[in-house]
């Protein structure tokens, strides 16, 4: 069997700006990055308004590999076209965390991925150095300032601003620095976020344009000052600069799928610890010339779905016409209680054990966001088919719209029973609602977050965290969305309580503001904004010949 990165690169690709073309994009409205990447100048696109349909694409909780969300966002694109429609994808650039760690990289599998496909894993178009760049800008400027004489009067205990770099290092994450006498700074605990968890890269992916994104940077909190009050990049006049340096990276990446399918690729947050969404910026493009356009949101539909629904779609005013929700007979055997190193033997039981996880993100879909809704089986190699069947049967007996979806093994000819749901559902009527209204308190709308989309009992605060939604309230953000994180394997805040589980409350520990952003981040459980590296990580199977040719990326 071939592995993804030889299919990828044994299938030709098309010039860019043959894909421009096709995509409704004049050639003067980018700017290649070699031969088969571009970036697009959106404000200078022409196309028909933001009037195509969003389709987005999420999941049930995952096991640690993942369930082949993009494989299946990418896949339903291509197979849309070969519907005669009008398709274009909006994806999150990878972070190089995942790509060497266990995860592997996010351009999808088999015959439905984006490509070049390692350098959409690797440095693509230098997107996630130039956001870590104007983070660590931020950072310098922060220090310097105190350095030579502290204007602001900043409280050097309550700096909540961390340098960040794109990678799983668990070493960094608790840090002293400033060592060394007067000259090399004011020693601290100190700490990185990975780039992705960085409020830059939410910033960049909420900013509608430049101007957008400077005042979101300047509205970025570094530090609160002996009065308690917050101290902002707006007031170390770093916005600018760290805006110049964005400027490029704020304009959506061109890439194409297997089946030359046009596909913005830009910005990457997580979903267990940012917003998990692609670019307002490249979504919004996409629609502005596809009739379909088809995106996801990162991890299970606790996560990302929800983070999509209440905070993008808030924000940027969208409202998406289908989500698609993608299951494994591997997750659903993991939910069911079958461990990790068993999904690949057959167990009928299980599998109906771990279909209540399936039905409760249905659920909250159909009936808390009002949304229409398809289950896609996204097959993999070792499923049976009795499994498959399993999940169809019961699905179909509690009136659940399902598709079985190939495309890994078939491509876009794969997804075409799906792409045909897809089409009936986005006619479907809907009345889109939020799982909370903006103006209740912060407390009010974590809690309903958890009892309505997690079902869990209640939410227990820290008294820290109680502390914090005070302060915040008294300082007028109590307005804002909701970011929670949380695991990406669990409704709770607890990595092994999988399946649909009842009777837990979830713990906040924390709660911050990202104040350019424009949202609160509320942090349950153990959850790191710095993730580590595995036992083997995937970096140790990753080589390169004296030809150039990459191997072992996946």
């Amino acid at each position: 069997m071939r592995t993804d990165i030889e299919i990828a690169q044994e299938t030709p690709m098309r010039p860019i700006t043959e894909i421009a073309a096709l995509a409704g994009i004049d050639e003067n409205c980018i700017e290649q990055y070699g031969r088969y990447k571009a970036k697009v100048d959106a404000a200078r696109v022409q196309g028909q308004g933001d009037a195509g349909k969003l389709i987005l694409v999420t999941a049930i909780n995952p096991t640690p590999a993942g369930e082949g969300k993009t494989t299946t966002t990418v896949g339903l694109a291509d197979a849309l076209r070969k519907c005669g429609k009008r398709a274009m994808l909006a994806l999150r650039e990878p972070s190089l965390g995942p790509v060497f760690g266990i995860k592997g990289g996010a351009a999808g599998g088999g015959y439905a991925q984006v490509v070049p496909m390692e350098d959409i894993n690797l440095h693509f178009t230098g997107d996630f150095h130039a956001i870590g760049a104007a983070n660590n800008l931020l950072a310098a400027l922060l220090d310097n300032h105190i350095h030579h004489g502290n204007r602001l009067n900043i409280d050097t205990r309550r700096i909540v601003w961390k340098r960040c770099v794109d990678m799983n290092d668990r070493q960094l994450r608790n840090v002293v620095d400033g060592l060394g006498g007067r000259i090399n700074g004011t020693p601290r605990e100190d700490g990185f976020d990975i780039t992705v968890a960085s409020e830059v890269m939410a910033v960049l992916c909420l900013a509608s344009d430049i101007s957008d994104l400077k005042d979101r940077l300047a509205r970025m909190i570094v530090a609160y000052n002996f009065e308690e009050k917050p101290v902002t990049a707006g007031d170390l006049q770093a916005q600018g600069a760290m805006a110049a340096l964005l400027k490029d990276a704020l304009k959506p990446n061109l890439v194409q799928t297997l089946e030359h399918t046009p596909a913005f690729i830009h910005g990457g947050p997580f979903a267990n610890i940012a917003h998990g969404c692609n670019s307002v910026a490249a979504t919004k493009l996409a629609m502005k010339l596809a009739d379909y356009t088809v995106t996801e949101a990162g991890f299970g539909a606790d996560l990302g779905a929800e983070k999509f629904l209440d905070i993008k779609c808030r924000m940027a005013g969208l409202q998406p016409h289908c989500v698609v929700l993608v299951a494994t007979v591997r997750a659903l055997k993991y939910n069911g209680g079958v461990s990790k190193n068993d999904l690949g033997a057959e167990n009928l039981d299980a599998l109906e054990k771990g279909l209540p996880n399936l039905l409760q993100h249905v659920e909250n879909i159909t009936q808390v966001y009002n949304l229409p809704c398809v289950v896609a089986i996204n097959r993999f190699p070792l499923d049976t088919q009795a499994e498959l069947s399993l999940i169809e049967e019961k699905c179909r007996a509690m009136g659940v719209n399902v598709a079985l979806s190939e495309v890994w093994a078939k491509g876009g000819e794969g997804g075409k029973a799906l792409a045909d749901e897809v089409i009936r559902l986005c006619e479907t009527p809907s009345e889109f609602a939020y799982s909370y209204a903006l103006d209740s308190s912060i407390e009010e709308k974590i809690r309903a977050i958890v009892t309505k989309i997690y079902r869990g009992d209640d939410v227990i605060f820290t008294p820290a965290a109680r502390k914090q939604m005070a302060a915040l309230t008294a300082l007028g953000y109590d307005t804002l969305p909701i970011c929670m994180a949380k695991t990406q394997y669990s409704f709770s805040d607890d990595a092994k309580l999988l399946g649909a589980p009842r009777g837990f409350t979830v713990t906040v520990r924390n709660i911050k503001v990202s104040a350019g952003a424009g949202f609160l981040v509320a942090l349950t459980g153990d959850i790191m904004t710095m993730p580590g590296l595995p036992k083997l990580p995937a970096a140790q199977r990753i080589d390169i010949d004296e030809r150039g040719r990459i191997s072992g990326l996946f």
